[in-house]
């Protein structure tokens, strides 16, 4: 391979292609065709509803990538008229879709699909599925027209909801923007809404079959589908003026910066321990020890783990997974017996029942697991000194429907994903837009107590969803990759740096990102996957950089930050006796200009232009020099900036 890596490669990790989106166009009304599927619809400039994608689903919740056949486009001043026909499949099974769209000037967009099962199809959904977007909507009203026809008044969810805010639904009217309304009719089942939110998708999402009904299910071998989903635009606004340059303004103090950590599985101890001399110029706070019985994690793995953590300079936290349902205060003793005997205590014990490491969806029966009561009980007195955490090692959803006695806990902790249901980029950088609300959500569920978030990354640890994540050999973008590429990419590092930023300012106590080493680490190391130009050269990867540069603000003053187009950029600043910091990541791939409201400062950037010095440099973002441009800046696809004020 050449010693010079692709633009591809340097932005996302992989070479994979990725088909541009057409856009669709009907007088005011505009959306983005892509991979047969609506997204950004449009009207008068003005965003109505992010998306309407006909989904096929696995029995695991995989999405299966369609193959189109047949595809039709035709285009007028009137309107547009698109036809193909697609088939989903795998090894086992089948299920064949005709789909038709229409759009006119007036408003009116129509996405009709027909389909059949060519053999029994196993599937988890199958059918429609409708995202609302979040700017303009969040808390805002809407109208409900339920299936038997009853017509009520309603909002949209301010605060996460853990279930589904509305059930039984034919149709959704909402505003838009003052002046623009948008009904949104569909037929063909029984629609109902969860709060995308609670997995960091920026949307509320109507679909298609209740979860109240069996699931996995089944569609005989020739069974048909007919659904229909139908907008109608009511009013009209005048398409807004649009300004390329993006303002940061730096406000006052509002806190501090919190704790940066990294997250330890024990397959990686042996090379994280042989990169430890890079590793520890991380300087995380704390390093958060997994443990899990089900593994044949021990002692030794626990040793490895603290003297990997001694190494680093880090403060070891245990995340230990409780297996047992009947005996699991013995359990929990026999563990406090083992850390009593290694050399460094944990001083944060984090434990979660192994049950509550998958979903359990609303309407579910919950399975057997421990109380929480009566678990903490037993884990305080096991680990009499340290600081107690609870929660879920899953995800923010999993937190939200089942929420723990805060007042026996220390700390709430919980992790997230950025691409639990879509693997696209844009949809994995429009995660960071739900973190608000989730870190809103996660205080009110912690009440008086701190919480704490991750280790978190853009990939898959574990599927609370299905059976795994997936192992993705082929190095691809798609939902749920245990491997993800774009953790070696620069989009990976805008995006590491989006999620400290969110949670920071929405008051995290601490923040874990990632790992070391491995699929969610900082540096390459030797995979059973491919790492393209990596596996040759070796190195760091962008992501390395965002995280030694946070890790060195802990506790220093956090600074409001006020973005003019916080979807597109997103930053923190954080002051200190010697300069003001302010570290500023591109979310779009796109070149953004952006005017930083401040005096004279001095510039560091990590982009795709220095991305091969940056592979072998830790030191790469403290070579500052003088911004030649005043005080407009210029930031590349998914750029860094590190910007030091005086």
């Amino acid at each position: 391979m050449s010693t010079e890596p692709s633009l591809a490669l340097r932005l996302y990790g992989t070479d994979e292609p990725v088909e541009k989106p057409r856009v669709l166009s009907a007088g005011g009304l505009t959306a983005e065709f892509e991979s047969g599927n609506l997204r950004y619809i449009r009207y008068g400039g003005v965003e109505i509803i992010r998306a309407i994608s006909f989904i096929v689903r696995d029995k695991d919740w995989g999405t299966y990538n369609p193959e189109i056949s047949k595809l039709s486009v035709a285009e007028s001043d009137g309107g547009f008229v698109v036809h193909y026909s697609a088939l989903a499949r795998d090894d086992k099974q089948s299920f064949r879709y005709e789909a038709d769209i229409q759009g006119s000037a007036d408003g009116k967009l129509s996405f009709h699909c027909t389909g059949e099962a060519e053999a029994a199809f196993l599937t988890n959904r199958t059918g429609f599925v409708i995202l609302h977007p979040l700017d303009g909507v969040a808390g805002a009203p809407v109208e409900i027209t339920h299936v038997d026809g009853k017509v009520v008044k309603g909002r949209f969810p301010a605060e996460i909801d853990p279930v589904q805010p509305m059930m039984g639904l034919r149709s959704l009217t909402h505003e838009a923007r003052p002046g623009l309304r948008v009904a949104c009719l569909m037929e063909g089942d029984t629609y109902e809404m969860e709060d995308q939110r609670n997995w960091t998708d920026a949307s509320y999402k109507t679909y298609v079959r209740p979860l109240a009904l069996p699931w996995p299910y089944t569609l005989a071998a020739g069974e048909t589908i007919d659904q229909r989903i139908t907008l109608n635009v009511i009013g009209g606004v005048p398409a807004e003026a649009g300004d390329d340059k993006i303002g940061v303004r730096i406000g006052e103090q509002i806190g501090t910066v919190p704790p940066l950590g990294i997250g330890l599985d024990p397959d990686d101890v042996e090379q994280s321990g042989e990169a430890v001399a890079t590793l520890r110029q991380v300087v995380p706070h704390h390093l958060i020890c997994h443990y899990d019985p089900r593994r044949g994690h021990d002692a030794d793995s626990l040793r490895q783990q603290q003297e990997v953590a001694r190494e680093l300079g880090a403060e070891p936290w245990l995340e230990a997974i409780i297996v047992s349902v009947d005996k699991f205060a013995d359990e929990i003793a026999r563990l406090g017996d083992i850390v009593g005997g290694l050399d460094m205590p944990f001083e944060t014990v984090l434990v979660s029942p192994a049950a509550d490491l998958k979903c359990t969806l609303p309407g579910s029966p919950w399975p057997p697991c421990p109380p929480f009561d009566a678990l903490y009980h037993a884990a305080r007195a096991a680990f009499p000194q340290a600081r107690l955490g609870g929660g879920m090692f899953s995800y923010f959803t999993e937190l939200n429907r089942k929420r723990p006695p805060v007042d026996l806990l220390d700390l709430v902790s919980f992790t997230t994903s950025a691409m639990v249901h879509a693997g696209d980029d844009r949809s994995m950088t429009e995660s960071l837009q739900s973190l608000p609300a989730i870190a809103k959500t996660a205080g009110t569920i912690a009440s008086t107590r701190p919480y704490s978030v991750g280790p978190s990354a853009i990939g898959m640890r574990a599927n609370p969803y299905g059976d795994q994540p997936k192992s993705n050999p082929r190095n691809i973008r798609q939902a749920m990759n245990w491997n993800d590429p774009r953790q070696r990419g620069q989009l990976g590092a805008a995006w590491n740096l989006g999620y400290f930023a969110r949670f920071a300012y929405g008051g995290a106590s601490a923040i874990a990102l990632g790992g070391l080493t491995g699929p969610f680490g900082v540096l390459h190391s030797p995979a059973p996957y491919p790492q393209p130009w990596y596996d040759d050269q070796g190195g760091m990867f962008p992501v390395f950089h965002i995280l030694r540069g946070l890790a060195a603000l802990r506790g220093a003053a956090l600074r409001r930050i006020d973005i003019s187009r916080p979807d597109s950029v997103l930053g923190l600043a954080a002051e200190s006796p010697a300069a003001t910091e302010v570290w500023l990541a591109n979310l779009t791939e796109k070149e953004e200009l952006v005017h930083f409201d401040a005096g004279d400062f001095e510039i560091a950037y990590l982009n795709a232009d220095n991305f091969v010095q940056a592979s072998h440099m830790p030191d790469l973002l403290d070579r500052f020099a003088a911004s030649p441009r005043g005080q407009e800046i210029w930031l590349s696809s998914y750029a860094i900036a590190r910007i030091r004020i005086h």
